[in-house]
Parts: structure tokens; C-alpha cells; sequence
């Protein structure tokens, strides 16, 4: 039998799992900005830092022996698409946050990607975040992220950072890459936050 979408849609909007204006797909589309970059274990290296009482840093082998959890999570892409029950597995934010002494005035977390990639997060939608290197049960392919993703599961996809070497904790809210160019500061698909209010 075949994915029957318009079924499923009706299904999921009734299950209260389709934010209004998106349609779903099986398909995973690969949608980003630039080259994908070329991945060095021996160089790569995934940093926290900002607002936390001492900065710390992972090599790719030290970040392997991280606490590993997998979710299964419904994502959203602001183009107008989603894709239900998808699998990812990697290391939890409040797990990482074991390691890190976060100051309490921070309430905001910039992702930092390759290429000077960046994308702004409130602190209270982290907490279910994932660092994540699998896909599926799968590492994750280089066009949708490898090594390291970050998954945001209640917002929008472009905030799931792909290719991601550091996080950054801040007092205040600044806009990350896709923010500066219109995107909206926050980005909630139940909301419909698409784009800026200027």
C-alpha cells in the first residue's frame, strides 16, 4: 500500500501532531545553506562556552564516550513540510549539562555550526534537545548533518543546527544566520512563527 498523505494528514492534524500550514512527506529533504564540510576526526572538536563557570571541550573520541538517548520526535520544516516519528540518537542537552556549570543568568543558547553557521535558542526549549550522531539507527549522512546535529524538537527544523562544533550561552537574545535574514526570532510551528515581525 502507499503513503496515502492526504489520510495521514487528516490523522495527524486529529492527533494534534500537524502544526497548522504543514504538509506531511516520507521523504527526508535536504535543505542547507552552502558546501557540506569535509569531517576530521583528529581535528574536529565540540566546544561549550559563554555564560558557564569554566569552558569546556570535547575531542570527536571524547565526545563519543558521552551518555547516549534516543527520541523519537515528529519534525517541521519552515518551508512547509513534516515528517513524522523520526529517530535520533545522540547526547541529551541536560545530560551535557552535567559537565558544564551553566550561569544563571543565562537564558539563551547560539549554536555554533561550520562555515560560521549559527542559529539562536531559548533555554526552555532546550531542554529536550538532542546533540545528535544518529539517524535511524544510522550515523547521520553528511548532507543531513555528520558528525554532530543538533535536534530541537519543538521548533522549527532550521533551528536543529546541522554540523555543529559549539554551543554558546547567553544573557540575551541575538539572531543567528537564518534570524538575520527574516526567519523568525523563535521559530514555533504551532505558532506559525515563519518569519520576523519587524
Amino acid at each position: 500500500m502507499g503513503f496515502d498523505r492526504k489520510a495521514q494528514e487528516t490523522a495527524a492534524r486529529v492527533a494534534g501532531r500537524l502544526p497548522p500550514g504543514q504538509v506531511l512527506t516520507e521523504k527526508f529533504p535536504v535543505l542547507h545553506y552552502g558546501p557540506i564540510p569535509k569531517f576530521d576526526p583528529a581535528t574536529w572538536d565540540f566546544r561549550v562556552f559563554g555564560l558557564v563557570e569554566e569552558e569546556k571541550r570535547w575531542t570527536w573520541e571524547q565526545f563519543q564516550q558521552l551518555p547516549r538517548t534516543t527520541i523519537t520526535i515528529d519534525i517541521h520544516c519552515v518551508t512547509g513540510w513534516s515528517k513524522l516519528d523520526t529517530a535520533w540518537t545522540g547526547v541529551a542537552f541536560k545530560d551535557l549539562l552535567s559537565f558544564v556549570r551553566v550561569r544563571p543568568e543565562a537564558r539563551y543558547v547560539m549554536a555554533h555550526s561550520e562555515y560560521g553557521f549559527t542559529a539562536n535558542i531559548p533555554m526552555e526549549y532546550m531542554e529536550d534537545a538532542l546533540l545528535a550522531t544518529h539517524y535511524n539507527g544510522e550515523p547521520l549522512t553528511p548532507e543531513h548533518g555528520y558528525p554532530l546535529r543538533l535536534i530541537v524538537p519543538r521548533l522549527y527544523f532550521w533551528k536543529s543546527a546541522k554540523w555543529l562544533r559549539a554551543l554558546e550561552f547567553m544573557a540575551e537574545d541575538r539572531p543567528g544566520f537564518w534570524e538575520q535574514a527574516g526567519y523568525h526570532m523563535r521559530g514555533d510551528p504551532w505558532r506559525e512563527e515563519r518569519y520576523r515581525e519587524w
